[in-house]
């Protein structure tokens, strides 16, 4: 499994090649000594449901951080293929939703409907000042 390279802001660097499992983190340490966490044994192992509670952020989700570290990928200008890597696919339509969102096309189309509907809005007026009536 390849591990992509975390940011600081997260947390302090790993343990390094050669480290003991005493050395690592709680959560490590169980997945090295009771077997890998998985979606089952994961809010367990990992105090998650407290953590997003004492932040008040009831309802995030683990995976929620994936998509925000996606984004944040796709916003730095990476390239397909590196975010491809990064977010562990093999198809391109995933790192392209990413990629698309951080261009802002989604946001420039709103930005066109939103001006269009203005523009609408004005003719009606215009033409109804017009005639003497109400728009």
């Amino acid at each position: 499994m390849r591990l992509p390279a975390v940011p600081r802001l997260v947390g302090p660097p790993g343990p390094q090649p050669g480290a003991s499992a005493a050395g690592r983190g709680g959560a490590e340490r169980r997945r090295l000594e009771g077997g890998p966490i998985r979606r089952g044994n994961f809010n367990k192992m990992s105090a998650w449901p407290q953590a997003v509670a004492s932040i008040g952020m009831t309802g995030l989700h683990f995976h929620d951080l994936r998509h925000t570290g996606n984004q944040f990928a796709a916003n730095s200008g990476a390239a397909l293929r590196d975010l491809m890597a990064r977010m562990g696919h093999d198809s391109e339509r995933a790192a392209m939703i990413y990629q698309h969102e951080a261009r802002g096309a989604d946001k420039t189309i709103t930005n066109a409907i939103d001006e269009h509907v203005e523009d609408e809005k004005r003719k009606l007026d215009d033409e109804g000042d017009a005639t003497g009536t109400a728009g």
